[in-house]
């Protein structure tokens, strides 16, 4: 277990510091990216979650998200002993990202004077802020992710092209789905970069938005559980 622990460290690390790596890059001044886009946004998370699922996977099944560790726990495709090793190992994998991320873009933080932009680096926030609505959308990005990677587990894939696969389905949440919450379907993936915003002495940066921060982690949570037993139930 302590391996498949490192690997979900290392896999979730590579997601956040390549996945807020292109958010800091289209959102920050002075960047050669600044202003690329939500395209650029969705196609880099997808090869940020497809890398970081190739760097885990030898090591573990590379979930890389409570939500799907929880999830896959709820239906029994996992060992409940695991969960806890994993989510603390996903937060330090996420935290961490989120620091090299600050460090990488390092004089940028200066040039930015958007409070918003800054924390949207790190952390998700809603387009139009209305708690049960971003919720919901939490909740129904995370049972889109949750069914299909355990549809994924039943089908056939030729040699080590599945991670292709959930890079490809974190890609069409964030395109479809992605536009009002900014797709957090992650615990980890939000909490951990939040919490590393809020104790870096980042250059003007505003507050880390706690009052929202519940959404990101209760709604992927629920959602993966439900997404987990409608497979099953299906």
């Amino acid at each position: 277990m302590m391996t498949q622990a490192v690997g979900e460290f290392i896999g979730t690390l590579i997601l956040v510091l390549l996945g807020d790596g292109v958010v800091a890059g289209v959102s920050l001044n002075k960047s050669k990216a600044k202003d690329a886009g939500w395209i650029a946004i969705a196609l880099g998370w997808g090869l940020a979650v497809t890398l970081g699922v190739y760097a885990a996977s030898f090591l573990g099944p590379a979930h890389l998200n409570p939500a799907v560790t929880v999830g896959f726990a709820v239906i029994g495709q996992f060992p409940w002993s695991g969960v806890l090793p994993f989510i603390i190992a996903q937060m330090l994998g996420a935290f961490i990202g989120a620091v090299l991320v600050w460090l990488h873009y390092y004089p940028h933080w200066a040039a930015t004077q958007d409070e918003a932009a800054i924390l949207g680096t790190f952390a998700t926030g809603p387009a139009i802020r209305s708690p049960l609505a971003n919720l919901f959308s939490e909740f129904l990005g995370t049972i889109m992710l949750v069914f299909v990677l355990l549809a994924f587990t039943k089908g056939k894939w030729t040699a080590g092209l599945n991670p292709m696969g959930v890079g490809a389905l974190i890609t069409a949440i964030g395109f479809s789905l992605g536009g009002t919450t900014g797709y957090a379907i992650n615990p980890a993936r939000d909490l951990g970069p939040r919490i590393a915003h809020a104790v870096l002495p980042i250059a003007n940066k505003g507050g880390s938005d706690w009052g929202y921060s519940w959404v990101p982690v209760i709604g992927p949570l629920l959602g993966g559980i439900v997404g987990a037993w409608l497979f099953t139930l299906i």
